[in-house]
Order: C-alpha cells, then sequence, then structure tokens
C-alpha cells in the first residue's frame, strides 16, 4: 500500500498531469495522420522526458501510447483511411457506419471501446502479469509459428463476398512481404536487380498505398463531385455520447472477449495491436448471430477491433514488466527510457522499484481517462472533417501519406514504391478483391517465415509441430477456423443461388 501511495503522490500530481494531457493529445493527433504512427510519436517524445523524475517521464509516454491507440480511429472512421496498423479492422465497419449518415456514432463507439479496453487490459496487467509473462516467454519459435497459422485463417472471414478473391489476394500480400532483404541471413532476395525493391515493401508504405492511395483516387473519380465542392462523409455531427457509451455496454460478451484477445496478443513479444485488431474482429464476427451485416456499419466490429487494440497497451506491458522483454517496439523504447534513469528492467523490477511499477498501473488507468476526456472534448472539432469538401480533404491527405511515408526511412525509394503500392490497391478495388487479406498476409508473412525457419534450424524435425502441446492447440484451431469459414461461405452461396432462383 506504501508503494501504491508514493506512485499515486507522483502521478497524481499536477504537473504530471498536465504533461500527460500534451502526451495524450499528441499521441492522438499523430495516430490519426496516416503514416505517422504510435513509435514515431514515443520515439519523438523520449528526448522530452528525460529531464523528468522516472515515473513522470513513463506516465508521459504511457499517455501517448495509449492516445496513439485511439487517434487511429479518427481517419480509419472518417476517411476510411486506418491511421495506424492496429485500426486497419476498424475501417471495416466505422467508415461505412459515418457513410451511411453516423460519423458522431462511429467515433463514439471506437472511443468508449477504446477506454473499456485499456481498462480491462490494466485490470488484467495488474493481477495476471507474473504467470501471464511466464507462460508467454516459454513459447518457442513452434508455438509462433502455429500462433501466426491461426491468424492467417483469419483471411477466410475477410474475403467478402469471393472466397477465390480473397485468397488471391492474401498470396499477394505473403509475396510481398518476401520481397527485400531476408529476414535470417541478410541476403537479398526477390529484388529483381531493382535498387528500388533492394530494401523490400515496408509494411507502413504497403498500408498507405493499398488503404489511402487506392481510397483517394476513388474518391476524385467523380469530377462532378470534386467541382461541386461534395463533402467526403455525409451525415450529422450530433451525437449522444453517454447513449453511445450504454451502447458499448450493452456488448458485455464482445467487448471482454475483445479486450482479452488483445491483452494475450500484446503479451506475445512480436505481436502487438496490428494482429489483435484483425483477431478480435475475426472472433466477433464468427460469433455474431448476423455475421453477413460485419463491413456494412455494425457497432460490434467497430467495438472488437477498438478494444482488441486498445488492450494490447497493457497487454505488452506483462511481459515488460515481469520479466523485462519488450512485447513491441513502442514497449521497447519505454524500457529504453527506464534504463537512461538508472533503473534495470527484469524480474527484480516489481521487488526493487514497487512505487514506480504501481504508478505505471495507476498511469495506464489514468492515461485512459484523459484520453476519453480529450476526444469526448474534442470530437465536434474532428467530425469538422466530415464537412470538408473533397477537393480539399483529398490533396491534404495525400500530401500526409507522402510525408509519412518518406519519414519512415527517408528514402525516395519509398515514395516510388507507395505509388506503385496505391495504383495496385486501386485496381484490386476496381475489380473487386478484398483488401483487408492483402495486408494480413504482409503482416504475418514475415512473422511466419521468421519462426519456421528458426524452428527447423533448431531441430529439423517437423513433427515438434504436432508434439508440443501448444502448437498442437494453435494448429487445431486453425483448421477448425478454416472449416467454420469455409462452411459459412457454402451456406452463404447456397442461400445467394436460392434466393436467384426464388427471383
Amino acid at each position: 500500500m506504501d508503494a501504491f501511495l508514493l506512485g499515486a503522490a507522483e502521478v497524481l500530481a499536477p504537473t504530471t498531469l498536465l504533461y500527460m494531457l500534451m502526451g495524450s493529445i499528441a499521441g492522438i493527433i499523430a495516430a490519426a495522420i496516416p503514416g505517422f504512427t504510435v513509435t514515431m510519436a514515443i520515439v519523438l517524445t523520449l528526448p522530452l522526458t528525460f529531464a523528468m523524475e522516472p515515473l513522470t517521464g513513463i506516465s508521459v509516454m504511457l499517455s501517448v501510447y495509449v492516445g496513439g491507440y485511439t487517434g487511429g480511429l479518427i481517419s480509419a472512421a472518417l476517411l476510411g483511411i486506418p491511421g495506424t496498423p492496429s485500426a486497419v479492422a476498424t475501417t471495416f465497419d466505422a467508415f461505412p457506419m459515418a457513410r451511411n449518415g453516423e460519423p458522431g456514432r462511429a467515433l463514439s463507439l471506437g472511443v468508449w471501446a477504446s477506454f473499456f479496453g485499456t481498462i480491462i487490459s490494466t485490470i488484467v496487467l495488474i493481477i495476471a502479469a507474473p504467470p501471464l509473462a511466464i507462460f508467454a516467454v516459454k513459447l518457442g519459435p513452434w508455438e509462433y509459428f502455429a500462433l501466426i497459422v491461426f491468424a492467417l485463417t483469419i483471411v477466410a472471414s475477410l474475403v467478402g463476398h469471393s472466397l477465390e478473391r480473397g485468397l488471391i489476394a492474401a498470396m499477394i500480400g505473403l509475396a510481398i512481404s518476401t520481397i527485400g532483404t531476408d529476414p535470417i541471413m541478410g541476403r537479398p532476395r526477390f529484388d529483381f536487380g531493382l535498387e528500388v525493391l533492394a530494401a523490400g515493401l515496408p509494411f507502413l508504405v504497403v498500408l498507405i498505398g493499398i488503404f489511402a492511395i487506392s481510397q483517394l483516387v476513388s474518391e476524385v473519380e467523380d469530377a462532378h463531385a470534386i467541382k461541386t465542392g461534395e463533402k467526403l462523409v455525409e451525415g450529422e455531427i450530433d451525437f449522444k455520447t453517454w447513449a453511445v457509451m450504454r451502447e458499448v455496454l450493452m456488448r458485455p460478451v464482445n467487448l471482454v472477449r475483445s479486450s482479452i484477445v488483445g491483452v494475450l496478443i500484446g503479451a506475445l513479444p512480436g505481436a502487438g495491436g496490428s494482429i489483435a485488431n484483425l483477431v478480435a474482429y475475426d472472433q466477433a464476427k464468427r460469433s455474431s448471430k448476423t455475421p453477413e451485416k460485419f463491413g456494412e456499419g455494425i457497432a460490434d466490429g467497430v467495438v472488437a477491433s477498438e478494444a482488441g487494440n486498445s488492450a494490447t497497451a497493457g497487454g505488452g506491458l506483462i511481459p515488460l514488466i515481469a520479466l523485462g522483454i519488450p512485447g513491441s517496439a513502442v514497449d521497447a523504447i519505454l524500457m529504453a527510457s527506464l534504463m537512461v534513469h538508472g533503473i534495470s528492467v527484469g524480474p527484480r523490477l516489481i521487488m526493487d522499484n514497487a512505487d514506480l511499477v504501481y504508478g505505471m498501473f495507476l498511469a495506464m488507468a489514468v492515461s485512459s481517462l484523459i484520453m476519453l476526456v480529450v476526444c469526448v472534448l474534442s470530437m465536434r472539432a474532428f467530425l469538422r472533417v466530415a464537412e470538408v469538401p473533397k477537393w480539399v480533404v483529398v490533396p491534404a491527405v495525400l500530401t500526409c501519406c507522402v510525408v509519412g511515408s518518406f519519414a519512415l526511412n527517408n528514402r525516395v525509394t519509398d515514395l516510388y514504391l507507395l505509388g506503385f503500392v496505391g495504383l495496385l490497391g486501386y485496381a484490386l478495388r476496381a475489380l473487386d478483391y478484398p483488401l483487408a487479406p492483402l495486408v494480413l498476409g504482409v503482416i504475418l508473412g514475415p512473422i511466419a517465415e521468421t519462426n519456421l525457419r528458426r524452428a527447423l534450424m533448431t531441430d529439423p524435425d517437423w513433427t515438434l509441430f504436432l508434439t508440443r502441446p501448444v502448437s498442437l492447440l494453435f494448429l487445431v484451431a486453425a483448421a477448425a477456423s478454416v472449416a467454420w469459414a469455409v462452411r459459412t461461405h457454402l451456406k452463404r452461396r447456397g442461400s445467394d443461388q436460392t434466393e436467384k432462383e426464388s427471383a
């Protein structure tokens, strides 16, 4: 209790709260701009915390962290462009909801789901940090590969109306992920002798090109809409915040399940929000009584995605606090911040710096509350984006996309790749190919390849994938997932055929 009170006294100090407020605003704005990730915002914040006390600095960075996971929702809902990789699944239902005249409801659903997801993950972090971290660190490359195989089966639920086109899009994504430098040996491959492909296609460039550029090109197809100043999203900006909160709480199973998915995936080093939001969305769709409504603007889709990605913030801190193992790039930066202040990160962190750890727990909860207040108070300002005509929005967003892509690695060649991937995304969209499976393939491809090769380099016996219990569990779950998706797809095709015959 003494350690908790010491940590609380520092976190709740007026100066610390002011810094956290500034950090939350910075995280929300950075994540809302396509191309500027949460990691970028944290990196820019790190030098500013060196002169602060350790807990104050960590609290500020946590506020940027929490705010960033929510900020990606803004552009996902209003522009159909995920501000961060962790908001990909949010676009599936938040953008259609906004297009259907409810942009305020789409944003409010995401904000409240993010808030509750962060709170749930913080509770799990406090209660279950040691056992979950110990479980996560015992997983070898066999288990990680099986987990990614299971995650890849999400493709089956994201294919839209054509299973074949969805699988083709996923294969294109996996192929893109193999271009560039071999992740194990460091040798160039599949670059076709082109210098522009020597470093591969950065994931952020692919994400921006596939979603942002293709969406913007689609928007400017209608020259009449540009000339007349037609809005990107039509709808009222009035909404009832507390009514939306009750709407989120009326979905307790979806909210808690998605949050737990986020915590578990966040606790696995190398995973994170980019996987958690897709897995949570997939599980919500599979458990729904009306899965056919997903992708048309259903509230359950927004709640699942935002609760899942926000819960990874607490999940990622589990291995960091308990074992000194960062779960993501952002957690690695938080770890570096502690080490700069001379704090040893590892199993003895809780025992040697109990006030700091309890302060971090409290800072997570306070950060989520600050994020909620900032978003609710500024939501009407964000919704003004929906009133801006296309001829203003399109070039402004395109500029942000180009700057964000260049800032990633400071390479002009990335801009050429951005244009190419954007045209590819536009062509796939025009041919009615789903884009989500392609992005999923680009995200999961390198992780699957790396762990498969590590497993076989450690022991060439492939039967270990079937004899290790956790690995076998994931593979069985993957097989069941595929069988369920194929069954649902065939059932839907049969019902569509029956409707055509009756018509």
